[in-house]
Parts: C-alpha cells; structure tokens; sequence
C-alpha cells in the first residue's frame, strides 16, 4: 500500500523505569512494516536512563515525539498521548514489550477488510516469560468480524478477546476524554469494554502479534498487597456498564466477576498477612458458586478452583502455587 493513501495512525507508549528492555519495544516499533507512524513516547517521571534512551531514538528517527513529564502512572501517561496525538487511528505498546513487525499493518488489514465499518480491530498475545525467555502463544489463524456486544461476552469469559488496552488498533474517537482511570491498577479491565460497548463491529485476528512479556515484579506477578483490591472495584464497575447496556449478559460479567475474586486470592497466598482479606474473598466466591458451576460457558478451569477450594485453603494454595511455579519455567 502506498504511504501517500495510508492513514497516519498514532503509538502510544508510556514509558518508566524499563532501561532494560526499552530498546527492544522502541525497535519493534520504528521497523513496522506500515510506515505511516506517529510514535509518541511519554516518559513518566523515569530514575533510570529510560527517558535519555527514548531521547536518543528521536534523533534517529523523526515519527518520534518525546514528552518526559511528571510521574502520574500509567493511565495518566497513556491520557496525555491521547490529548497530544495527531493520528486517525491509535494503538498502545507497553514498554516492556514488543510487537511483530507486521502489528500495525495485520490489524490495519483487518480493519479494511470490513471497508473500515469497524472502528477497531484487535489481535491476540504471545507470553513471553523473562525469567526463561519461553514463549506461549495464545492465539490462533482465526479472522472474524464481531459485535462489541460478542467481544464483551468472550472477554467475561477469557475467550481469546482479551482486556488489554494494548494489541488494538482504534479510531481516536473510540478514546473518550480521560479515557484511562488515572491512578488505579488494573485500570485496563476500567477501561477496554468501553470500546466494545461503541462498536456494532470489531475485525477480530486471533494471530499472535503482540509479545506480552511478563516479568517477576510486574503488577500482574508481584506481591499482594491491599492495592491489588482494586481489580475488583474495575471488574464491578465494568459489570455494571454492561449489565445497564446488555442484562442478558449478567451471567458473563457475573463470571469474571467470580474470577477477579479468584485472582485476587491467589495474589494473597504470597502474603502472610490477609487473612481478613482472604475471607472476604473466598465469601463471594461460595455465594456464586451455583451460578459459575451451572453456566455452561464458564471455563472449566473455574469448576477446577472451585473443586480444589472445596478442599480447603491449604490445599488451595499448595495447588496454586504449585500450579504457578511451573508455569514460570
């Protein structure tokens, strides 16, 4: 495709404290095969030699935009992209991770091939784990043009629609004002059903194109602390939105509902000191345990938990971590 007739679509990537790994995203990036790119790099307050890096790869390359800013976390750096980009079109890169060389254009393609009815296209994750560098691709050969509503349905049950706000590729009117809850964590489950809830479709490729690299003192793998509480908050908001919207949807959003409690608890088998937390968790879980055990999209891997929580916490967390020390290896 000639560059002259392309859109100018806009990367955002928020950047802190990633000296180790910046260099490898920034160069997935400026090598994408589509051409027409408006990279912006938002450094948030980086300590370490992050921003001098992004500065450095703006010489080199004139699509890039540095802005070094103050820190305000990872939504309020991905709202000032937002506020600041020139581009019909944008997608979100974190800075720990890389993309395919065809990323941009994979889901660009999809998006014409629906003579751009859909507004957004998304593709599917590879894990990439940095301890062992093993790769597990999550995807597959599968293209598909869905309604917002199917996407909110699959991503409520973990059916290959994820709900990260990167590996997607969105006209600009899709991001409201403020679009990303600033300050919270979790703040993509706050935040991506919002574009499925404005679109009648989405051009779906489950290629793997993203590589999500997850790293031990990540928010997703670190610690327990009472911070992480706020995945549930995110999860309930967002059920809300699409119960309001779509009511016979209740039973998807009661499950991920269910498997943000579920997440959590696992995150607090590495702490010696929730217990309280622990109980209130494990409470919501046996209150829904009828309706997860009889909604036979549920993924078995949920009647699996229930079943070993049924044996006690104990053997919950000897099963978990179990589970979780091998999967790192």
């Amino acid at each position: 495709m000639a560059v002259e007739s392309t859109p100018l679509i806009t990367v955002i990537v928020p950047i802190y404290n990633v000296e180790n790994y910046l260099k490898k995203c920034l160069n997935s990036i400026i090598n994408q095969q589509y051409k027409k790119l408006e990279i912006l790099l938002i450094d948030d307050g980086s300590t370490d030699l992050s921003g001098k890096i992004a500065d450095e790869y703006a010489t080199k390359d004139n699509r890039i935009k540095v802005v070094h800013k103050e820190n305000g976390g990872l939504s309020d750096a991905r709202n000032y992209g937002l506020k600041i980009m020139t581009g019909e079109y944008v997608t979100f890169i974190d800075s720990d991770d890389y993309v395919t060389k065809d990323y941009v254009s994979y889901m660009y393609g999809l998006l014409e091939k629906t003579d751009f009815k859909a507004p957004l296209a998304l593709c599917s994750l590879i894990n990439v784990y940095s301890s062992t560098n093993r790769l597990q691709d999550n995807g597959n050969q599968t293209e598909v043009v869905l309604s917002g509503k199917k996407c909110i349905e699959m991503m409520c049950y973990h059916d290959l629609v994820d709900t990260c706000a990167y590996a997607k590729l969105g006209k600009r009117e899709l991001y409201t004002n403020d679009f990303f809850p600033k300050g919270k964590l979790f703040e993509d489950i706050g935040s991506t059903y919002k574009l499925f809830l404005q679109c009648d479709k989405v051009a779906c490729g489950f290629k793997g194109k993203y590589y999500y690299v997850i790293r031990p003192n990540s928010i997703v793998t670190s610690g327990f602390s009472s911070k992480k509480l706020e995945l549930l908050a995110m999860t309930d908001q967002m059920a809300q939105a699409v119960v309001t919207t779509y009511p016979d949807l209740q039973k998807a959003v009661l499950r991920r509902q269910v498997y943000a409690r579920f997440s959590t608890l696992n995150q607090t088998l590495h702490s010696e000191n929730a217990r309280q937390d622990q109980q209130m968790l494990i409470n919501y879980i046996r209150k829904n345990k009828k309706a997860v055990l009889q909604d036979s999209k549920a993924p078995r891997r949920d009647k699996l938990a229930y079943r070993l929580l049924q044996l006690g916490l104990p053997f919950y967390r000897f099963a978990w971590l179990t589970y979780e020390k091998r999967k790192g290896e």
